[in-house]
């Protein structure tokens, strides 16, 4: 009787929520209702509803009299509308609501008085262009702030001075040339400021952050790293800045720092990193790096030095890196690489040296070695010593090198290889090279073979699948071999040649 009852209340509800439904709307049991293309915010939505999205319409202007009829509202949405102004006190009176975004729209200010128990505000990819004293005023419970992508100039300690409780913050995309004062923002686990044009910091800026974990400040103008950073941070993205030097002694007091990111700056070295004891990712791509990086911390498990300007590579440069297990050198003028250099990174499987200088694969590779890039060097040939230490790898690309031959006994020591990438290589192709083409298809090895150089006869030709060649050898494949090959090529033009996978079995 009760189940009946109940089911009859529920087919009620529904019906009813159907019936006052606006046009152009979509409404739910849950009380969810999404508009598209309104010129106003519906007069019909349920006086019961809790999230209300609109997004892609034509309302220009948010009146106080449009969400009277909405008391239950926690979660309003407007976006892609073309919102210029809103009326004070719209949202006062939406005492329920808990998140308010109302990005990509043609907003000039921040929307005045709005609930003290908002959560949530998001005002990204607007046209904001000032922060007043009483723009968060009340907004005591406030936990994530997002006005990146605005025109705001200056930061005013006194508009935050009332967000008490919030953990996010993010300026990102902003006019922001410096601050004056710090932010009291006592429980800010996250700030953005990425792509401002901020030049520096005055040292007590961060001092009441004693909670801050992500700071971003990617894409300024800073020239040092600021001082005084909170001890308790985790990452750290000083990218695309203007950093010739880093102090690492001014850092020591962060050792719970796990992440930091130097991209795109104009270091010409790095010594020291072992002051920061936890880091277990260093990026340090597109500098001007002469050398490896010296003394580093025994926890790194990432390194990044690409597209800098090392030349050579050294056992000294690994010495206690037994936790490293990405290590991007590519797109350096890398020419000597010292056998057994990276013998102590115990946990290294992946080795990127695409785009150096090398004329010989490195010798005493670490056995957990699960993919080596080695395209764009100069490499001539493939020998047992080189490859026999290899015996986990799986990924091989010796694209556009200088190889002309391939030993089949060779690839005997990679017994898990399961990519083999040679293409753009002078192949001479003889006989012994079919052989060794037939042993990698029977292997289940997926290769790209590239087009032979040699002989003249059959220059141009694909020594993978040419059946000129294969005929020349008096090597035919059988139906089975066939069907194998066909798969080989489809699996080959599925995979992107620039995707870089290193997290390999």
């Amino acid at each position: 009787m009760f189940l009946s009852y109940f089911l009859v209340l529920v087919f009620s509800f529904h019906c009813g929520l159907s019936a006052t439904c606006p046009r152009r709307c979509s409404c739910d049991p849950a009380q969810s209702v999404q508009c598209y293309r309104a010129t106003g915010i519906p007069r019909e939505i349920p006086f019961t509803t809790r999230r209300l999205y609109i997004s892609h319409s034509k309302i220009k202007q948010l009146q106080i009299t449009d969400f009277r009829r909405m008391p239950a509202l926690e979660e309003l949405v407007l976006s892609c509308s073309g919102t210029e102004s809103i009326e004070n006190n719209t949202f006062k009176a939406l005492s329920t609501l808990k998140s308010l975004e109302l990005y990509k729209n043609q907003l000039k200010q921040i929307p005045t008085f709005l609930p003290p128990g908002l959560e949530i505000l998001k005002l990204a990819d607007n046209s904001i262009n000032t922060l007043h004293a009483s723009d968060f005023e009340g907004l005591m419970k406030l936990r994530v702030l997002d006005i990146r992508n605005n025109l705001i100039a200056t930061l005013p300690p006194s508009a935050f001075s009332s967000l008490c409780n919030l953990q996010s913050l993010i300026l990102d995309g902003n006019k922001v040339e410096s601050v004056s004062a710090p932010l009291k923002l006592p429980k800010l686990k996250y700030l953005s400021m990425v792509d401002n044009k901020l030049n520096s910091f005055p040292t007590d800026f961060f001092v009441s952050f004693q909670n801050l974990q992500f700071l971003s400040l990617s894409g300024n103008f800073l020239t040092k790293v600021p001082l005084a950073l909170p001890k308790s941070l985790l990452s750290l993205k000083l990218e695309k800045n203007q950093l010739k030097t880093v102090r690492l002694q001014d850092m020591k007091h962060l050792e719970n720092l796990s992440e930091f990111f130097l991209t795109e700056n104009q270091l010409t070295s790095i010594d020291g990193a072992q002051l920061l004891p936890n880091l277990t990712r260093l990026e340090l791509s597109k500098n001007q790096l002469h050398t490896m990086p010296l003394r580093l911390p025994s926890r790194l498990q990432k390194l990044d030095c690409s597209n800098n300007l090392i030349q050579r590579v050294t056992a000294q440069d690994f010495q206690g890196l037994q936790d490293l297990k990405h290590l991007f050198l590519d797109n350096n003028a890398v020419r000597s690489f010292e056998a057994g250099a990276l013998q102590q990174c115990a946990q290294l499987s992946n080795l990127a040296l695409e785009q150096n200088l090398l004329v010989s694969i490195p010798l005493r590779q670490v056995d957990t070695l699960a993919r080596l890039d080695l395209k764009g060097n100069d490499i001539e040939g493939i020998g047992e010593q080189e490859l026999k230490d290899l015996k986990q790898l799986q990924v091989l690309n010796l694209r556009n090198n200088k190889i002309s031959a391939l030993d089949g006994k060779v690839l005997e020591y990679l017994p898990r290889l399961r990519q083999l990438y040679l293409d753009g290589n002078p192949w001479n192709c003889t006989c012994d090279l079919l052989r060794t083409r037939r042993a990698l298809v029977a292997k289940g090895t997926d290769v790209r073979g590239g087009q032979c150089a040699a002989p003249a006869e059959s220059r141009g030709e694909s020594w993978m699948s040419s059946r000129k060649i294969l005929q020349q050898c008096g090597d035919h494949l059988s139906s089975l071999e066939r069907v194998k090959e066909e798969r080989k090529k489809m699996k080959a033009s599925e995979i992107d040649d620039d995707y870089y996978d290193y997290e390999l079995d």
